[in-house]
C-alpha cells in the first residue's frame, strides 16, 4: 500500500498519468460514435462531445482545435481535434449538420473537456441535416460494452 502511494505521488510529481479508476461515465440519453464523441439531441439541434472514455485516455487536454460557426460537418468526418499531454486527436462529428455554435470557453480552459465531458466540456451545436444518421450510433449500453471490448484488446 505505501509503494503504491509514493509510486502515485512520484508520478503526479513527474507529470506521468496513472489510471485512477476502471469505468468511464456513460449517460443513458446520449447517442455514441465508435469513434468515441457523443451527441444529445434536442429537437433539430445536437450538442456535440467526445466522451469521458477518450477524454479518460488522451489525459490532459491542452488545446481543442475548433471549426467556425456555419461550417458543415459530415457524419464520421474530423471537424477539429483535441490535443493533451499524450497525443493530438481528431475530433469526427456523429452526426451531419451545420456548425451554429461553439464552445468557446475552450479556448481558455482546454481542461473542460476533462473535467466536465458532458456538460461544460460540449465542443459544437450543429444544427442537424437528417436525423437518420442517429441509427448508425450507439445507444448507452452499446458504448459501454464497445468500450469494454476496447479496452480488453490493449
Amino acid at each position: 500500500m505505501a509503494s503504491r502511494l509514493w509510486a502515485t505521488r512520484a508520478a503526479s510529481y513527474l507529470r506521468i498519468s496513472v489510471p485512477s479508476r476502471g469505468f468511464a461515465t456513460v449517460l443513458k440519453d446520449l447517442k455514441y460514435a465508435d469513434s468515441h464523441e457523443w451527441v444529445k439531441v434536442e429537437g433539430n439541434s445536437a450538442t456535440i462531445g467526445i466522451t469521458d472514455h477518450a477524454q479518460d485516455h488522451l489525459g490532459d487536454v491542452v488545446y481543442v482545435e475548433l471549426p467556425e460557426e456555419g461550417t458543415a460537418v459530415t457524419q464520421g468526418d474530423s471537424f477539429g481535434a483535441v490535443e493533451s499531454v499524450k497525443a493530438t486527436s481528431d475530433i469526427n462529428s456523429p452526426i451531419s449538420g451545420k456548425v451554429v455554435e461553439v464552445n468557446s470557453k475552450l479556448n481558455e480552459s482546454p481542461g473542460l473537456v476533462n473535467a466536465s465531458p458532458y456538460e461544460n466540456g460540449w465542443i459544437i451545436k450543429v444544427e442537424i441535416a437528417t436525423s437518420d444518421e442517429l441509427n448508425n450510433l450507439m445507444d448507452s449500453e452499446k458504448y459501454s460494452k464497445f468500450c469494454e471490448e476496447e479496452d480488453a484488446k490493449h
